[in-house]
């Protein structure tokens, strides 16, 4: 993987040193996310609730066989319900992780998680993070949608930067993040040790200016008409942002 940066750099100007510098922002900062429900057609994204939650969360996240959806994850797998439970009980009302969960909008049913973290009013930037979908919300409308959920809630909030993380070695996350219309920026080599094992983490992101576009197409996406009477797509993500540029 490889990034011009310089291609990628913000519009600069000349000091009075002579020195290239960014441009002036009209920047007070943003407040902390609140913890509030987003709701959308085909789910919600919930602020995360140990009594709501747990138990649907632990039945629905320990479906895949070998528990390959935890193994990107610096926790779990979780042998039995009373762990994962003091996993929640130490996580649930965090500020940053900031945790929520996916909604099955059908029946109510928990299917996923997902968070803000490494949150950064001052700066404006925030992240998402500690992805965790089971097999009924994978490579679903409704796995798009509260993606698309959380993004609309951190830009409306005024957010500027909002990233995605991930290992390298996660192929499904770094196609989702592009997917999604993030930008790759970079490759931190030996970032991290997970679970015993080195982690290249790779740092994707939207900006505030490009949000109207990444929406435009992610609304277009997830609109009703998309689909046939099978919840078929009609037309790919990848399509429809070929068709509006």
């Amino acid at each position: 993987m490889r990034v011009d940066w310089e291609a990628l750099a913000q519009p600069a100007e000349t000091n009075a040193n002579g020195q290239m510098v960014g441009m002036r922002v009209d920047w007070e900062g943003v407040r902390h996310p609140p913890r509030s429900l987003l709701a959308g057609r085909y789910c919600r994204v919930e602020p995360l609730s140990q009594e709501r939650h747990g138990a649907q969360l632990f039945d629905e996240l320990h479906k895949m066989p070998g528990g390959a959806n935890w193994t990107y994850l610096s926790h779990g797998p979780f042998s039995h319900l009373e762990d994962w439970q003091q996993w929640m009980a130490a996580n649930a009302a965090l500020d940053d992780p900031q945790f929520y969960a996916i909604v099955d909008g059908r029946d109510g049913e928990a299917v996923g998680l997902c968070s803000y973290l490494r949150i950064a009013p001052a700066d404006g930037s925030i992240e998402v993070g500690f992805l965790n979908f089971s097999p009924r919300l994978q490579r679903s409308r409704l796995a798009t949608e509260a993606m698309y959920l959380m993004m609309r809630n951190a830009f409306e909030l005024g957010y500027r930067r909002y990233e995605w993380k991930c290992d390298a070695q996660n192929a499904p996350s770094v196609q989702a993040a592009l997917r999604l219309g993030f930008t790759f920026e970079g490759l931190f080599r030996q970032a991290r040790v997970n679970k015993g094992r080195n982690r290249d983490t790779v740092w994707f992101s939207i900006l505030d200016h490009e949000w109207p576009v990444r929406r435009a197409a992610l609304e277009a996406w997830l609109d009703e008409g998309n689909f046939d009477a099978d919840g078929r797509q009609r037309a790919s993500l990848a399509q429809i942002v070929a068709a509006q540029s």
